[in-house]
């Protein structure tokens, strides 16, 4: 689809003043990477470098995350309340890359686990553990009724690899839920997008791709739904309103008027999230959310 200069994005990553941080390191002597697009519609950068702890770390401490994800009536994600209708009283819940795990909140009914190596250390209830999904594994293979993962696998060099994993935590017949971004979509439509690029982004979803991850993996598509807009993701959708440029076929370039498009995006996007009520619309909305059954 597209190659995209290294450079240019470690440049935007480190003077782009919501974020000023350092990709450099985790792009490990990358020059370039190229947008492609494969047969079953999903969008990946190769190579595919991860963001690594140093580079998290100062991302989520410049743009106040933390705050942001914490409370429900600011962290709170549609894709919550859609995956909660799925988990009975009593199911066993997996939460891998829980984060601060604010989809506990979601389910009350549930039986609870988050796993997230990263954020563990601000969770004083416990229930976040310190184990990636592959080291859980080794003592909950089979032992989950819903495995659950929200806004992950985009963030991954090897997504099947994880799903695969989220399958075998969870019991023969249980549920496999996860969100992520897609494409087409506002995020994909806007110019310089560096929550879109790498170290953060490395893949982008659409149904078709979803629906053959759940079938490589042993799991049976149940639904793969559209996610509403809400307050967290309803920046986006008017910086993608107010932006002069729209995105189709190249979603980055180094040049003045790009730039240029990117203030005006997040200036007028951030005025009218500010002062207009969350998007009420039938576009392709803030993400996709997969529900899948482990078959075997």
């Amino acid at each position: 689809m597209q190659s995209v200069s290294a450079r240019l994005l470690a440049d935007l990553w480190r003077f782009t003043p919501f974020f000023r941080v350092d990709a450099r390191p985790s792009f490990h002597g990358t020059e370039q990477f190229e947008l492609w697009e494969s047969p079953t519609g999903l969008y990946f950068f190769d190579p595919p470098r991860e963001g690594d702890r140093e580079f998290y770390s100062s991302f989520y401490s410049n743009i106040n995350m933390r705050k942001h994800l914490r409370a429900p009536g600011k962290g709170w994600r549609c894709e919550f309340d859609m995956a909660a209708g799925w988990v009975k009283p009593g199911d066993k819940v997996l939460d891998a890359g829980c984060g601060f795990a604010s989809f506990r909140a979601a389910v009350p009914q549930a039986n609870y686990t988050g796993l997230d190596p990263n954020f563990s250390e601000h969770d004083p209830s416990g229930v976040i553990r310190v184990q990636s999904l592959e080291e859980h594994l080794a003592e909950a293979a089979s032992a989950y009724d819903v495995v659950c993962a929200f806004q992950v696998l985009e963030h991954l060099a090897a997504p099947l690899q994880f799903f695969q994993d989220m399958v075998r935590a969870a019991k023969p017949g249980g549920l496999v839920l996860a969100g992520v971004p897609h494409v087409p979509s506002a995020n994909t439509r806007l110019p310089n997008f560096l929550l879109n690029a790498p170290p953060h982004h490395l893949t982008w979803w659409t149904k078709s791709a979803l629906a053959e991850l759940a079938q490589r993996s042993g799991a049976e598509p149940l639904s793969i739904e559209n996610v509403p807009w809400g307050r967290q993701d309803a920046l986006w959708y008017w910086m993608e309103r107010c932006s002069p440029i729209k995105c189709r076929d190249r979603h980055f370039k180094a040049d003045w008027g790009w730039h240029a498009a990117t203030v005006a995006g997040w200036a007028g996007g951030f005025l009218a999230s500010t002062l207009l009520p969350t998007p009420k619309t039938t576009d392709e909305g803030a993400g996709l959310l997969l529900v899948a059954r482990r078959t075997k």
